[in-house]
């Protein structure tokens, strides 16, 4: 029998989307994001968690969705890749869930550019969940790291 694996749920534009627990640090309100000159567009800007300054990467901008105001729902989910910490902000986050492997199916090949950040597609509870790739989500034109400062 296939192993099951923890996922977060989150919900973003609608849409239900699963991170695997293992790469997600923790969970956040969205407090306060400063924002940061020449970021790409989907950088909000840098937050201040737990002693750390981490990147905030709407995920409706990096998916392509409308922006939206953030409100009490909104939650930051900071992931970790390799030995960087990078905040998603996603319009809320459900629970959590275990997923058996066998019942995680690969994207369908229509979806040739969101695919790319897709690891995978399950049903959960007569809904269908999309689970996140991390390492492909961070991947680019530098939305996974701050930016660098500019010198004078």
């Amino acid at each position: 029998m296939a192993a099951a694996e923890p996922y977060i749920l989150f919900e973003l534009a609608g849409t239900a989307y699963a991170v695997p627990s293992a790469a997600v640090e923790r969970m956040e309100m969205v407090e306060h994001v400063t924002p940061v000159p020449n970021a790409p567009g989907y950088v909000d800007g840098v937050v201040f968690s737990r002693g750390r300054v981490v990147p905030a990467v709407s995920l409706r901008r990096r998916f392509g969705f409308a922006p939206t105001e953030y409100g009490p729902q909104t939650r930051l989910i900071v992931v970790s890749q390799g030995d960087r910490l990078v905040g998603l902000i996603v319009d809320s986050a459900r629970s959590f869930v275990t997923i058996a492997a066998g019942a995680v199916q690969p994207p369908p090949e229509g979806l040739a550019t969101s695919g790319n950040y897709l690891a995978g597609v399950a049903t959960v509870a007569d809904r269908v969940v999309l689970i996140l790739d991390v390492a492909e989500v961070l991947k680019g034109d530098g939305g996974a790291a701050a930016p660098e400062p500019q010198r004078a």
